[in-house]
């Protein structure tokens, strides 16, 4: 079992500073329960001071709650989270630091806070060791699948359903008087949220955002999912991070989704990951259907969620069950996405929830 800061040694820790940084420790683990009420100020107080996960453990002392990063209720619980956060924990500490700073701020003020934490991560040891593996994964998955003898046929036909995937348009826009419909249109890549999607998407959403005769704008995605999140293959291409930082702040489809949110309506189904969630996140109304399913794997790849996630879904679900969600990477199903409030209708199937929106 994991040692617990209990009242007493909280008292010992509390006038230090940086208590993370004095006992060279990853996270914090209270015992909620051994609290008084009248201690909650100066627990807030310290907690606001360290710059690594604060764990609440308990469930009977709910009066503390909004203040940790993450409560849990048993330890078995703990013990997933601890696993986690030890296995990355820059970009679990860096997490933590965003989604407390930008609870309280307006969401272009957030996304600011995201993008800058989401770079810092990109120049780090953990993701550079993720990007790594994943190429070595990578070569290895397409050596076994085709063969050492087919390796050039596999490259011409490679690159030939690579050009059709360019030319591809990701993003198909269609207007009926004052509603708009939006479709994520590269269902051989399941979406995947390249640049070129990326680009597209913001212009989708520029569009609604500069014409006041549009009243609902419907966003679905073609193929077996609504997306599964970035292109992992442009992962790491970026080598100036500024740049990379000027380009989500101006390309990024979140801060033209935020503004107008409430024409908005999202239908998902199958994988929604990372960003597939982070965006649905900022509209107003979201369905999903029964197959629909959501993760956030960004903090094991050494970085944050970046698309927005950070700032949409904690207004949703609330910081500590998104930073959960985050840290652990487990699957969400749309039950407990439901329940969660992250959806806000279950239905049976995406295109009949459209025409009944219509």
């Amino acid at each position: 079992m994991t040692n617990l800061v209990d009242r007493v040694e909280f008292a010992s820790l509390l006038n230090e500073p940086n208590a993370a940084d004095a006992s060279n420790v990853k996270y914090f683990v209270l015992d909620l329960d051994s609290f008084y009420p009248n201690q909650r100020a100066d627990v807030a107080e310290w907690i606001r001071r360290q710059p690594v996960p604060v764990i609440g453990l308990g469930s009977s002392n709910r009066s503390f709650i909004d203040h940790f990063d993450v409560v849990v209720e048993n330890e078995e619980q703990l013990s997933l989270l601890i696993h986690a956060i030890e296995a990355h924990p820059k970009a679990s500490a860096i997490l933590v630091q965003v989604t407390r700073v930008t609870s309280d701020l307006p969401i272009n003020s957030a996304l600011v806070i995201e993008s800058l934490g989401y770079g810092t991560l990109q120049g780090g040891v953990e993701f550079k060791a993720w990007l790594s593996d994943f190429k070595v994964q990578r070569l290895e998955r397409d050596f076994e699948h085709h063969g050492q003898k087919n390796t050039e046929n596999h490259v011409e036909s490679s690159l030939k359903t690579h050009d059709e995937h360019l030319l591809a348009q990701k993003v198909i826009v269609d207007r009926f008087d004052a509603r708009v419909q939006i479709r994520l249109n590269s269902p051989v890549n399941r979406n995947a949220l390249s640049a070129m999607m990326r680009d597209d998407l913001t212009e989708a959403f520029k569009l609604v955002a500069m014409d006041s005769t549009i009243e609902e704008a419907h966003v679905w995605g073609e193929g077996p999912c609504f997306s599964a999140g970035g292109d992992l293959t442009e992962f790491g291409l970026m080598r100036d991070l500024a740049e990379a930082h000027r380009i989500r702040q101006a390309r990024m489809p979140a801060r033209y989704l935020a503004q107008e949110a409430h024409r908005y309506t999202f239908h998902l189904h199958g994988a929604c990951v990372g960003a597939g969630i982070e965006i649905p996140a900022f509209a107003r109304h979201v369905t999903a259907t029964p197959d629909t399913f959501f993760q956030l794997p960004e903090v094991a790849m050494g970085l944050i969620p970046g698309a927005g996630g950070c700032v949409s879904i904690p207004r949703r679900i609330g910081r500590q069950r998104m930073n959960w969600l985050a840290l652990t990477g487990i699957r969400l199903s749309v039950e407990e996405a439901v329940a969660w409030g992250l959806v806000d209708r279950q239905v049976e199937a995406w295109y009949d929830d459209h025409l009944e929106q219509g």
